[in-house]
């Protein structure tokens, strides 16, 4: 089918009360493994990219190698590149081929944010490309201020004029959710996500998903949130799933053999994950 826009991804997500998991990768298996676990549970989803990675990897290949597994897929699968720090990197990303990105401008004095934030939508406009960006401090889950420091989270009223002054097709969000693993359980809160649905016209996104509580994942689905990224987990579970085939000796030094031995376990952690997200068990 053709390649599916993230925002229609998102607005789909929202109408059928659903959470679309968005899931970092960093290599083809990566790419393959999320693919996969879409078309097996038949549910859309993500896949994207964190910038940073281009030391190993240049983003034009990820791009293209993910918009062909989302092309040739029977499941809308959208491509993103997330985290792009500056508007120079959101738009190589828009080069590199990806037909979504996110600004992240979060770290910024609030104008700045909404300057550099307006500049991409500007950019991505001319050629068709969706633009998520980030308000409030999604921090590192490592720093426990990040995680319980009110302070830190999205400002209701901030977060309408920012959608409006931008143009953004998304919104990233800080309500107790940070970056990585974390050093204490997060507690999301909920009272805020809902008045952020109830406020914000466009889709809203949870980035740090790994690692927080089932229950709070599936509450906020069903408060409206409709992005949720997933990467430090992703990882782990494709690193487990290596180290245990590669500890069973049986693919004997055979680098492609041990690759697809520890497919299936990757791509039933994302498939969990997706269900996880999907409470209502919609389905197409």
């Amino acid at each position: 089918m053709p390649l599916a826009k993230v925002n229609q991804v998102l607005q789909h997500a929202t109408e059928n009360h659903y959470g679309v998991a968005a899931v970092n990768v960093f290599n083809y298996e990566t790419v393959k493994w999320v693919a996969e676990a879409a078309n097996r549970e038949k549910i859309p989803v993500i896949i994207q990219l964190y910038p940073g990675f281009e030391k190993y990897i240049a983003l034009k290949h990820v791009a293209a190698f993910a918009r062909d597994f989302a092309e040739n897929s029977p499941i809308p699968i959208a491509v993103h590149l997330d985290h792009s720090a500056s508007y120079e990197i959101a738009v190589g990303g828009i080069k590199a081929g990806f037909p979504s990105i996110m600004v992240d401008g979060s770290a910024l004095p609030y104008e700045e944010n909404v300057e550099v934030t307006s500049a991409v939508v500007r950019t991505a406009a001319v050629f068709g490309v969706d633009v998520e960006a980030e308000l409030g401090h999604v921090g590192s889950g490592a720093n426990l201020d990040d995680i319980v420091n009110s302070d830190h989270y999205t400002n209701v009223d901030q977060a309408v004029e920012f959608v409006e002054r931008t143009g953004c097709g998304s919104l990233a969000v800080a309500v107790g959710n940070a970056h990585g693993a974390y050093v204490q359980t997060p507690n999301l809160d909920f009272d805020r996500i809902a008045a952020l649905r109830k406020a914000v016209k466009v889709p809203l996104v949870l980035h740090g998903c790994s690692d927080i509580p089932h229950d709070q994942l599936q509450e906020s689905v069903r408060l409206g949130m409709s992005k949720f990224n997933i990467a430090t987990e992703y990882f782990r579970a494709c690193t487990k799933s290596v180290v245990e085939q590669a500890s069973k000796g049986e693919v004997k030094g055979n680098f492609v053999g041990l690759l697809e031995a520890a497919s299936e376990d990757a791509i039933e952690f994302v498939r969990g994950k997706m269900r996880l997200l999907n409470p209502n068990k919609f389905s197409l």
